[in-house]
């Protein structure tokens, strides 16, 4: 797709286990100049949110995401990466070597404390989105 200017407009690819939230997306849109959010298909994001922890290395088990960003993405695109610090790493590497642009959400916590009448205390937490920041900056 291109922008007004003529310039290839960059994709954001999604590599986290939640959906993605409107004020996510909108900034996507109005500040990262995104024009398609693209959502890897249910194989990637299920072998993502449940990466073996008994595993020795991480490498083999996440070449398909790999293959899929090589297969779907090109240099300039957004990736959005949430999950599991190692995986997280090799992607963010795998991202910089090939020209694409590794994302994480940064969110503001608010917690709220209940007192419950047994005894136990309930803890809620929100998470709200505030920005995107590129890995390494």
């Amino acid at each position: 797709m291109l922008n007004t200017s003529g310039e290839i407009m960059p994709d954001l690819f999604l590599l986290f286990s939640h959906t993605i939230t409107v004020a996510q997306e909108k900034q996507a849109r109005q500040e990262l100049g995104v024009k398609r959010i693209i959502s890897p298909p249910d194989s990637i994001r299920s072998l993502w949110a449940a990466l073996p922890p008994e595993t020795s290395s991480l490498s083999p088990v996440i070449e398909p995401v790999i293959s899929w960003l090589d297969s779907n993405s090109k240099a300039g695109d957004y990736v959005l990466i949430h999950g599991d610090f190692g995986a997280c790493y090799l992607l963010v590497q795998y991202c910089l070597d090939m020209g694409r642009i590794p994302l994480y959400s940064t969110t503001e916590r608010k917690a709220i404390e209940t007192r419950q009448d047994n005894g136990t205390v309930q803890l809620t937490h929100t998470f709200c989105h505030v920005r995107y920041r590129e890995y390494g900056k």
